[in-house]
């Protein structure tokens, strides 16, 4: 069977069932169905004295057209420590409906090892992602409302930095102009939408703790400059905006829980993308997943030079979050391929390819262990291709590095085929010597972060840019210099060449724009020509998609 067959034939605990295993009351939860919720705020304030669990980080290697099953692994491992007596819950971002619709497919795990309800999960949810772009849009229209009306605040068109959002690729929407016909249609001037996964309201929640820090954070949102040299920046709360925007994400903003097919506890909440954003879930799901188990499995987008990265330079900064181990998810079939092999050829022996290959995965183990003080184990996400030959070369090759690596059969045996890598992971986390670090300081300027990333996570020789962009970096450095940077770049390379696959050195990346985030308080650096609003391929995975006549979903992955 595929994933949502799958998904579709598990029978499925009621949410409050699966609740009770966490201590969690009927009183507590906010049901949307019957097999999901959210928990009051009554609870979530109730947890603060709690003591934290261990938060084990599941990153991956960089991606490539045959996957990694970075999700599926984040599943399984959270299954498996729950059956060998652990308790454990799983901590993951929200899916977002373009890649649903585009070419990733969904992002709620696949096989045995999967969260549900698949289908709902994966499409509207509980409407937080409705929720994030209507307040992001709010924004927008009192912005150019306020204009229309007067604009007491001097804000000048040409020099608006904050787009409109939507939770869809939709390339065409990149570059637009409002306004047009002048008179009762506003000001006529440049703009734009993002992706809801890379808004800057989307940030905003996943890094508030609170709905007063949320609301804090919302008004900061910086919306652009005005003419006047008394007041040159214009914030979301000057348009007195962030009560109504606070309002609007005050039901979005309670973390999700739903279940595993194994009916693991597990938080769904938030969804940034890591190539474009930051990458993580929400930052009060992960915190009170902690306060709630002994082990919290978490996932961070795409592969550790993004994902793990971003995790842990900004979240883990942000919030004071310490991983106790992480988690380096490989296929042999993706190593192959990052060695050379031909797509089409992926399910043949290739010991050259695959012994070339792992130099991908050398590099971020590397940079795991040596910048941030990580134990790694490497989870080798198993296929029925792989073979005896690759299995034991893989093994030898992650073990010489300093990490152990074990097979996991999650996705066809569910936790079962992934107990012996629980094991491995709790054996890591009790021989930790706890020298979990950043890879830079604050006092840096914003420049030398990124130069930073590039040249220790990337092996980039240089950081390059155009005089005005350093210019602005140079600004921006005066009164945010202190604030982390976020490197928006293509995800399936170190570089910013998509098709340099392996380990590259020597390159450089090139900075095209710089974007301040002020309300959620990391600067994004945008490179070489990775876009925030995506758009779809040539077969867009829509095409297979429908709905039988009894109402159920289909061509869903």
């Amino acid at each position: 069977m595929n994933d949502i067959e799958i998904a579709q034939a598990a029978h499925l605990r009621p949410i409050n069932e699966v609740a009770a295993k966490l201590g969690i009351g009927e009183d507590s939860l906010e049901h949307y169905g019957r097999y999901k919720a959210k928990l009051s705020y009554e609870f979530l304030n109730s947890l603060q004295d709690k003591p934290d669990g261990k938060l084990i980080l599941v990153t991956a290697i960089s991606p490539t057209p045959p996957g990694e099953g970075k999700t599926t692994t984040t599943i399984g491992l959270a299954d498996a420590l729950n059956r060998i007596g652990k308790k454990a819950v799983v901590c993951i971002r929200e899916p977002s409906l373009g890649p649903c619709f585009g070419i990733k497919g969904g992002a709620t795990g696949g096989g045995y090892a999967q969260v549900a309800p698949m289908e709902e999960i994966n499409l509207h949810f509980t409407g937080d992602f409705h929720a994030i772009g209507v307040a992001n849009n709010l924004l927008s229209a009192l912005l150019d409302n306020h204009m229309y009306q007067g604009n007491a605040l001097q804000l000048d068109p040409a020099r608006i930095t904050w787009h409109r959002a939507m939770d869809m690729n939709d390339r065409a929407l990149r570059r637009i102009t409002v306004g047009v016909g002048g008179g009762t249609n506003s000001v006529t001037r440049d703009d734009g939408f993002d992706i809801t996964a890379a808004s800057e309201v989307m940030a905003v929640f996943c890094l508030s703790r609170s709905l007063a820090e949320l609301r804090e954070r919302l008004g900061n949102i910086q919306v652009g400059y005005s003419t006047n040299p008394h007041k040159p920046v214009i914030l979301a709360r000057d348009l007195q905006a962030e009560g109504a925007m606070t309002a609007l994400l005050k039901d979005a903003f309670k973390p999700n829980l739903v279940q595993t097919l194994e009916h693991t506890p597990a938080f769904v909440h938030g969804g940034p993308f890591a190539n474009i954003a930051h990458g993580c879930n929400s930052a009060i799901a992960t915190e009170t997943s902690l306060k709630l188990a002994d082990y919290v499995v978490t996932e961070a987008g795409f592969g550790a030079d993004l994902g793990a990265e971003k995790f842990i330079d900004i979240k883990c900064r942000k919030i004071g979050l310490k991983p106790a181990a992480v988690v380096l998810v490989v296929t042999v079939r993706a190593l192959k391929y990052h060695g050379g092999t031909d797509l089409k050829q992926l399910e043949q022996e290739d010991l050259v390819s695959l012994q070339a290959g792992i130099s991908n995965m050398a590099r971020h183990i590397e940079n795991l262990q040596q910048h941030f003080g990580l134990n790694v184990t490497v989870a080798i996400n198993h296929f029925v291709s792989d073979t005896d030959a690759e299995i034991t070369l893989l093994k030898a090759e992650a073990e010489r590095l300093g990490a152990k690596a074990i097979v996991s059969r999650h996705w066809a045996q569910g936790g079962a085929g992934a107990e012996e890598l629980a094991q491995a992971v709790v054996a890591s986390i009790q021989s930790s010597t706890g020298n979990f670090r950043m890879l830079y300081d604050d006092n840096l300027s914003l420049l030398e972060k990124i130069e930073t990333i590039a040249r220790k996570i990337y092996r980039a020789d240089a950081v390059t840019a155009e005089p005005h962009v350093l210019a602005q970096l140079e600004q921006l450095n005066g009164q945010y210099g202190h604030f982390p940077v976020c490197i928006a770049k293509t995800q399936y390379s170190f570089s910013v060449d998509a098709d340099l696959r392996g380990a590259p050195t020597g390159h450089v990346l090139p900075i095209r724009e710089v974007r301040l985030s002020r309300g959620a308080e990391f600067v994004v650096a945008i490179c070489g020509n990775i876009m925030t609003m995506p758009g779809l391929p040539r077969r867009p995975a829509s095409e297979r998609i429908g709905v039988t006549n009894e109402g159920q979903i289909s061509g869903l992955s």
